[in-house]
C-alpha cells in the first residue's frame, strides 16, 4: 500500500478520535502542569497509550513517557510531543481556561500556569494520531514510538530522557518527527529544510564595583552606572559585528543591583540571552559579551573580575534536507495548497536533543492554530503581530478545530511516509 493510499485508510475512524480527542484537550488545557511536575498529564497519556496497545514506559527522564507499538518488520519512527505549560496567567476568556496555581520553580511562592505555547495541543494531538495508527495497524509496517516529553520550556527536558537510557528502550531508529502549533491560520501546515528553530544560551554576568553611601559617589564604584554602560555597548554587537541578513538576536532580559536608595551597592547582576542559527555566528557574539564586558570593568576600575555563568543552552533545531524533503512531499498530497514555507523562527526548542540520542535525522514542521478569517482580517490590515496572539501570550490559544484534525493528521500522515509502502 502506497502513502497516498495509507493516509486516507488511517485516517478513517478520525471522527470516532474526535469524540474523545477533544474533550481530552479542553482538560489538559485546563490542568496545565510546569517542566518537571507533568505527573497528571504524564499519567493520562500513559492511560490512553495503554488502551491503544502500546507497550508503555514512564518515568523516563522524570515525568517522560514512551509508547511503543511493534507492527511487523520494517522502519522505526519517532513522533514526539512536549507536555509543559508555562507560569503565566490565561487572558483568553475562555470556558475552559486554566486558574491553576502552583508553587514557583524559584521557590517564592505560587504563580499561575498555562498553556501559553501549545503544548497541550501538542499532547492530543499525538494521542489522537498514536490511537489511529494503532487502529490502522493492516496498512503500514514497522515500528511507531510515540514519545511524550517534559520540561521543554526550561530546555532540559529532552535531555533528561536521554541521559535516562532512552537510546536503550527502543530498537534503532530510523527517523525523529515532531511539529508546534503556531500563529499560522489553523488548516495550513509548515516545513523547510535547514534552519527552523534558533540556538539559544542564556548567560549570567556578575559585575563587581565597591560599595558606599550615595552621599559620597567619590569613594566608590558605581556598578549600576557599570551594568548600564555594558547594556548600551551590548546593543552594537548585533548591529555591528554580525552580517546583516545573519538572523541574531542579543537581550539583556534582566538586570539587578543594590537594595536601597542611598545605597551604592557593590555588584550587579545582567542576565542575557543569545539567538542565533550559525555556530559561527554564535561564538562571535559570546566572544563580543566577554570583550566588553571587561572591557568596561577595567573602563570603571572594578576591583574584581566580572563572572560569567552559561546556565540554560538550547540547541539548534536543523532539519534533515531529506527527511523534510519527503515530508514536504506527503503534506502536499494531503493539504495541497495548505503546505507553506513557514518565516524563519528564533524561537528555541530541545527536540533534537531527543533525535541526537537516538542517533537518527529528524524534521519539525509547524501547523497553525489561528482562526483562519480572523488571521486574513489582520493580515489584510497590516497588523499580524498585533492582532494575533504569539506563543507565551497570555492571550494565546489555538482554536480547537480545524487545529486539533490538522496536527493529528500531520503526525499520521508524517508517520506513514516511512512506514507504509
Amino acid at each position: 500500500m502506497t502513502v497516498d493510499q495509507a493516509v486516507p485508510a488511517v485516517l478513517a475512524t478520525a471522527a470516532e478520535a474526535r469524540s474523545w480527542q477533544e474533550p481530552l484537550y479542553r482538560d489538559l488545557h485546563q490542568n496545565p502542569e510546569l517542566s518537571h511536575a507533568e505527573h497528571r498529564t504524564a499519567g493520562i497519556v500513559a492511560d490512553r497509550l495503554r488502551q491503544s496497545g502500546y507497550e508503555v514506559t514512564t518515568g523516563v527522564g522524570g515525568t517522560g513517557v514512551v509508547g511503543i507499538l511493534r507492527n511487523g518488520t520494517g522502519p522505526t519512527v519517532l513522533l514526539r510531543a512536549d507536555m509543559d505549560a508555562l507560569p503565566v496567567q490565561e487572558d483568553t476568556g475562555l470556558p475552559y481556561a486554566s486558574t491553576v496555581v502552583a508553587p514557583s520553580p524559584a521557590g517564592d511562592g505560587q504563580v499561575p500556569v498555562a498553556h501559553a505555547c501549545g503544548h497541550d495541543m501538542h499532547t492530543a494531538c499525538l494521542l489522537g494520531a498514536a490511537d489511529l495508527l494503532a487502529q490502522g495497524q493492516n496498512h503500514w509496517n514497522g515500528t511507531l514510538v510515540a514519545l511524550f516529553q517534559p520540561a521543554e520550556e526550561t530546555v532540559d527536558g529532552a535531555r533528561g530522557m536521554v541521559d535516562d537510557g532512552l537510546a536503550q528502550l527502543l530498537p534503532p531508529v530510523d527517523v525523529v518527527l515532531g511539529q508546534h502549533v503556531a500563529p499560522l491560520p489553523a488548516g495550513y501546515v509548515g516545513a523547510q529544510a535547514g534552519p527552523a528553530f534558533a540556538a539559544a544560551d542564556c548567560i549570567r554576568v556578575t559585575v563587581y564595583g565597591r560599595g558606599g553611601h550615595a552621599s559620597r559617589p567619590e569613594t566608590t564604584v558605581d556598578p549600576v552606572v557599570l551594568a548600564a554602560s555594558i547594556v548600551l555597548r551590548l546593543q552594537t554587537v548585533v548591529a555591528r559585528e554580525v552580517e546583516p541578513g545573519e538572523p541574531a538576536v542579543l537581550t539583556v532580559g534582566s538586570l539587578h543591583a543594590g537594595t536601597k536608595a542611598n545605597i551604592i551597592a557593590d555588584h550587579a547582576v545582567l542576565e542575557l540571552n543569545i539567538r542565533t542559527y550559525s555556530e559561527g555566528v554564535r561564538s562571535a557574539i559570546l566572544a563580543a559579551i566577554q570583550r566588553i564586558v571587561t572591557a568596561e570593568c577595567a573602563a570603571s576600575g572594578s576591583p574584581r573580575d566580572p563572572e560569567f555563568e552559561f546556565y540554560e543552552h538550547a540547541p539548534l533545531t536543523d532539519n534533515d534536507p531529506g527527511v523534510t524533503a519527503k515530508l514536504i512531499d506527503t503534506f502536499t498530497g494531503v493539504f495541497a495548497d495548505r503546505v507553506v514555507v513557514p518565516p524563519r523562527v528564533l524561537g528555541s526548542e530541545d527536540f533534537s536533543d531527543i533525535a541526537r540520542g537516538v542517533s537518527a535525522p529528524y524534521s519539525y514542521w509547524l501547523f497553525g492554530g489561528t482562526d483562519p478569517e480572523i488571521f486574513a482580517k489582520a493580515a489584510a490590515a497590516g497588523r499580524l503581530s498585533s492582532d494575533i496572539p504569539s506563543n507565551h501570550s497570555p492571550h494565546f490559544a489555538p482554536v480547537i478545530q480545524p487545529t486539533l484534525d490538522t496536527g493529528t493528521t500531520a503526525l499520521v500522515a508524517a508517520a506513514l511516509s516511512w512506514l507504509a509502502g
